[in-house]
């Protein structure tokens, strides 16, 4: 887990190569620090420099130091991520006549790439972005897991391609006009949030899309592929499971993805909010023989009648199981102190208000420990959120999705922002329309699932996770992403996941081994009451950051900030958030990136 960075400087084909300007690379990678607080190192040849910097995890010594190079080979690697099975692939190319000299995963990425090209990236069962340099072919090789957890910005002109593990750290090597996409502010206002790959809110910077590789030649020529995509339906051999025993293959398959998640030369702890998918998590990792097991819980001030923490659920797990449980409680002062950095460390803006949750969590964690387990993704796999049985009951199932997801009509989102931004046409609705009509999954509620599983679920709760608990130098691994169990969870049918308040496959495999307490309950989330219900010195801050004439970039109509401050309790979105707090959370942003 670690950040990365590079440039390939383009060549004419009719002249000699020219050299990569290192010193940007090194301004990009300095930058990507808290990523990778353990060590850092650059390589520089020809047309190509890399630049790395280490988190300490699989490997402790320097013998997995970054950028890897192999001169046998003639292959040269910076690698973000974690390669869970990398002992398996080790042996395998051992008995191909590969030797190695380290003990860790970044050496069987690059011995593997030299054995498989690109055919290795379906043999990985992990979380990784990676850039492979091959010298004798003058070609640079870029690549991002099936659900992308670890992310890959890139930025192109005519003489470069630049790449990094962050879009702020990208913009540290200059030469990037950094101007608003206004159809990625069109997703922003209206998707959530979500700005879908390639995009990104910059209209110069962009992001692998996940499940992808590129190769890019020394004169840009580029090659691109989807190496993996999420199907509906079940196998043939599927058709008559009942619940038991699609409960028995979810059971099994998580029980795999949490052990293996836990090789790594240091403790890994787990993130306890006291909902059902962490707390099943704290139960198989106590199964699977982990004894002295950390836990971390955090919890906030109430406000707007709404509890701000879940302790009770988590106390009791903790309980139940013997953890050493760590309770952080936070105050609103410092909510409002936090939040500055917290967006700062923010590759792109993001307005769930558990952004802040756990940017403060991963700081505590990270006086304890170096890697964590962490329940994202169960609700986008197994039909947790609310809406999915409005699509299902729906003749159509696109207006019932956006009704239920979208934070504004097309309507709203014309009367807010200003005429240079302003779309005529409803992109983010046309890439969800677009999305359900794509063939693989025939139900509408999968057609849901699918969307959320691999746009939603990437672009909004495994980036905030991947950004917070990064910016503390802390490793945050999510087995409900293991593919195996993300494409075992796409053949369940929805039968066996609607009922019982959602994800009823997955709440009867965790009764096999948690207590019922934390299942019979109604759900929660990572609950930040004092931005959602904005008052108090919270609300004179937003207010200030938004009719501050310094911070106005010409993007919202006067007369829609008007409206939303002069009645910031009944402006909320479907998901119940503040949009108010969505535009002022653009604003800090912003601000917070220079821009």
């Amino acid at each position: 887990m670690c950040g990365l960075a590079g440039e390939l400087r383009f060549t004419p084909i009719d002249q000699a190569p020219r050299p990569a300007d290192l010193a940007a690379v090194e301004r990009i990678t300095h930058h990507l620090a808290p990523r990778g607080p353990d060590a850092w190192g650059f390589h520089s040849q020809g047309p190509i420099a890399l630049g790395h910097r280490r988190l300490k995890i699989m490997d402790l010594s320097d013998g997995s130091a970054q950028p890897m190079v192999d001169n046998n080979l003639g292959l040269s690697l910076a690698f973000n991520g974690a390669i869970y099975n990398f002992p398996e692939l080790r042996e395998e190319l051992q008995a191909m006549g590969y030797s190695f000299w380290s003990d860790g995963d970044t050496e069987v990425l690059l011995k593997g790439y030299h054995a498989w090209g690109a055919a290795l990236l379906p043999k990985l069962n992990g979380m990784f972005a990676l850039a492979i340099w091959e010298r004798d072919n003058q070609r640079l090789f870029l690549a991002r897991d099936r659900l992308g957890v670890k992310p890959l910005y890139l930025s192109r002109n005519g003489e470069r391609l630049r790449f990094a593990s962050t879009l702020p750290a990208l913009l540290k090597g200059g030469d990037i006009d950094p101007v608003i996409d206004p159809v990625a502010l069109n997703h922003y206002l209206n998707f959530h949030a979500v700005v879908p790959a390639p995009r990104t809110l910059l209209a110069n910077v962009q992001k692998l899309e996940p499940g992808t590789w590129m190769r890019v030649d020394r004169h840009g020529e580029v090659e691109r592929q989807t190496w993996w995509q999420l199907h509906y339906g079940p196998h043939a051999d599927e058709h008559e499971l009942d619940l038991e025993g699609w409960t028995s293959r979810v059971l099994d398959a998580t029980r795999d993805a949490v052990a293996i998640r836990q090789r790594a030369a240091v403790d890994v702890g787990v993130l306890l909010s006291g909902g059902v998918d962490s707390s099943l998590l704290v139960g198989l990792l106590r199964e699977v023989g982990v004894d002295d097991l950390s836990t971390f819980s955090i919890g906030f001030e109430d406000a707007g009648g709404e509890r701000g923490d879940e302790f009770q659920y988590s106390d009791l797990i903790a309980r139940h199981y013997g953890t050493r449980h760590h309770q952080l409680r936070i105050a609103e002062h410092e909510i409002i102190d936090q939040l500055p950095a917290a967006f700062r460390a923010m590759s792109e803006p993001m307005v769930s208000h558990d952004c802040i949750a756990f940017y403060l969590l991963s700081r505590e964690v990270a006086k304890y420990c170096k890697g964590v387990q962490s329940g994202q993704g169960a609700d986008e796999l197994f039909a947790g959120y609310h809406w999915y049985p409005k699509v299902d009951g729906a003749e159509d199932a696109f207006g019932a999705y956006r009704d239920a997801f979208f934070d504004r009509s097309h309507a709203e989102y014309r009367d807010t922002v200003q005429a240079p931004w302003l779309l005529e046409t409803d992109a983010a609705g046309e890439f969800v329309r677009e999305h359900f009509a794509r063939p693989g999954a025939p139900d509408a509620v999968d057609k849901a699932l699918r969307l959320d599983s691999t746009v939603m679920l990437v672009d909004d709760p495994v980036k905030r996770v991947d950004n917070m608990t990064m910016a503390w130098g802390l490793e945050a691994r999510t087995p409900f992403l293991d593919y195996r169990l993300v494409e075992l969870s796409a053949r369940i049918p929805a039968r066996f996941k609607l009922p019982d308040g959602g994800k009823q496959v997955l709440k009867q495999a965790a009764r096999r081994v948690i207590p019922h307490e934390v299942i019979d309950r109604k759900k929660g989330y990572f609950p930040v009451p004092g931005l959602k219900h904005l008052e108090g010195a919270t609300l004179g801050w937003v207010r200030d950051l938004l009719t501050d004439p310094s911070q106005d970039r010409g993007l919202f109509n006067p007369a829609m900030l008007d409206r939303l401050l002069s009645n910031p309790h009944g402006q909320l979105t479907p998901l119940r958030g503040s949009k108010l707090w969505q535009l002022a959370a653009l604003n800090l942003w912003l601000s917070e990136q220079g821009i």
